[in-house]
């Protein structure tokens, strides 16, 4: 038998020595009156050896850590949300019955305790036990080490474990729900309404990527979970609801790496009499103040790399950041045909019916985006490459867009909204019709979102930003599987537990 099944068959067998002496292993009538943070303050005062002589007598649950026995006493260690505390429990204050129970205790092992404050001769802060109670048994030990990289996979497998022995892990998702709790503030302080729009579409739109496909059984019809919430949000626009924003699901059948997950959260907001330049000053404050609510300051660092948050922002055009950042003549990109064959002499692959557009914007991610290490808006993205934004006044072949990126990955995508009807729908259809093998590219179009714009869209300007790439860059964690709860991983190959299916 291996260590760990043997490990498993002694817990199983202690459980049921306890359940013998009539313990309930999973009992629901404990209800803490403090928590560990509660606590820990009111013995501040407290010197080494001294008790507490007030009549208080405290009362915590948390799941066991660490625990030392001596015989007819123990110590050990209760961790809850907000923290861990020494417990000191003593066979003659407790009972020879309750003592007897306790030395069938593990580690894992999910607990509640009352008691006195007291310090112990080493000075730590303890509760002295008047009483125990079993609230949960744990079945499976913890991991007696958690190092990253080698057990990283079990990790997101095994999220719960993570959280339970990882304290840098849990802080990574408190910030989590910090940031979109303050993006939320942020938002709805300025007017912005908060809304929910369908997961299940007819026809995917908002974005160029594959989706996933269902089928609704009493409709019968497919349906498509959604890849942006893009094109129902500007419904809402036409609506008459001028500013909006949902902090959405998004779902693409795409490749998996530590920037991508097939299921991922976007923010997405819309503002109606706007431009894509009022969004630049909206995300400059949205995103530095984000990362001074959670960290303290607008200076960070990811992964090795200083960053600087605080606006003003660096903004530059695209054919720009080509000149400037990857040292490419000017006169080159601007003439198209020498655009396009630089794309192909570094390696690019284009369709036949790519164009300048196209060409340059592939350069741009393969000889820029990893370069802009602090915040960049990259601006004047073509119109080619841009089937939603509104063209350029000036300049038809480029759009009022940008896209914001730092340490070199793209964390914003934004624009002036295209709201003309016609325009919209010529630009659907040439991507349509181009769209060749490319299952990114829907091949149906959505006429409802023309017919909504035939009603009159007000000028607008909207934006979508990657939470859980915000989160990796405020919380300087390497791979977006750092910052889901329950990432997507391959099928587990080893063959499952039996161990779990005994009761």
């Amino acid at each position: 038998m291996s260590t760990d099944n043997k490990t498993l068959q002694q817990r199983r067998e202690k459980a049921a020595e306890l359940a013998d002496l009539g313990v309930k292993l999973y009992d629901n009538t404990f209800h803490p009156a403090h928590s560990v943070a509660q606590v820990l303050p009111m013995g501040e005062s407290l010197v080494a050896e001294q008790h507490d002589e007030s009549t208080t007598e405290y009362s915590v649950a948390g799941r066991v850590m660490a625990m030392r026995k001596f015989g007819k006493a123990a110590f050990f260690q209760v961790m809850d949300k907000t923290g861990r505390v020494q417990i000191y429990i003593k066979k003659d204050v407790i009972g020879e019955e309750i003592f007897a129970q306790f030395k069938k205790w593990d580690i894992g092992d999910i607990v509640g305790i009352k008691g006195h404050l007291f310090k112990t001769k080493v000075g730590e802060l303890s509760i002295a036990a008047s009483s125990v109670q079993m609230i949960s048994k744990s079945l499976r030990p913890l991991p007696d080490k958690w190092h990253g990289l080698s057990d990283v996979e079990t990790r997101y497998r095994q999220r719960y474990v993570d959280l339970i022995v990882t304290p840098e892990s849990r802080e990574v998702f408190r910030k989590r729900g910090e940031i979109i709790r303050h993006i939320r503030d942020f938002l709805s302080d300025r007017g912005f309404m908060e809304v929910e729009t369908p997961m299940m579409q007819a026809v995917p739109g908002g974005a160029t990527a594959k989706p996933f496909k269902t089928h609704h059984n009493a409709l019968d019809m497919d349906l498509y979970l959604r890849v942006a919430p893009e094109l129902y949000l500007k419904r809402l626009l036409v609506g008459g609801l001028e500013r909006v924003f949902e902090i959405n699901r998004n779902f693409r059948n795409e490749g998996l790496s530590t920037r991508h997950n097939p299921e991922f959260t976007m923010l997405e907001f819309y503002q109606a009499y706007a431009t894509y330049e009022d969004m630049m000053d909206i995300t400059e404050e949205m995103v530095s103040t984000a990362c001074e609510k959670v960290n303290g300051s607008m200076q960070i660092q990811y992964q090795g790399t200083d960053v600087n948050l605080a606006p003003p922002w660096q903004r530059m055009t695209m054919q720009e950041s080509l000149t400037k950042v990857a040292g490419i003549a000017p006169e080159i990109m601007a003439d198209a045909e020498a655009t396009i064959a630089l794309a192909k002499e570094k390696g690019i692959r284009l369709e036949e019916t790519a164009g300048h557009g196209k060409a340059m914007t592939e350069l741009f991610e393969l000889l820029v985006e990893e370069k802009l290490i602090d915040p960049t808006f990259i601006t004047s993205y073509p119109t080619e490459v841009s089937p939603l934004a509104r063209r350029n006044d000036e300049d038809p072949s480029t759009t009022d867009r940008f896209e914001l990126f730092i340490t070199g990955r793209e964390l914003a995508n934004a624009f002036s909204e295209l709201n003309d009807p016609v325009d919209q729908y010529q630009r659907f259809a040439k991507q349509i019709a181009e769209r060749g093998d490319d299952e990114e590219i829907h091949p149906e179009l959505d006429h409802d979102y023309i017919r909504a714009l035939e009603y009159g869209m007000p000028s607008a300007a909207g934006e979508g930003i990657g939470i859980d790439r915000l989160t990796m860059l405020l919380t300087d964690s390497p791979s977006i599987r750092d910052v889901i709860f329950f990432p997507h991983l391959k099928a587990e190959t080893k063959k499952q537990d039996k161990e779990v299916e005994k009761k």
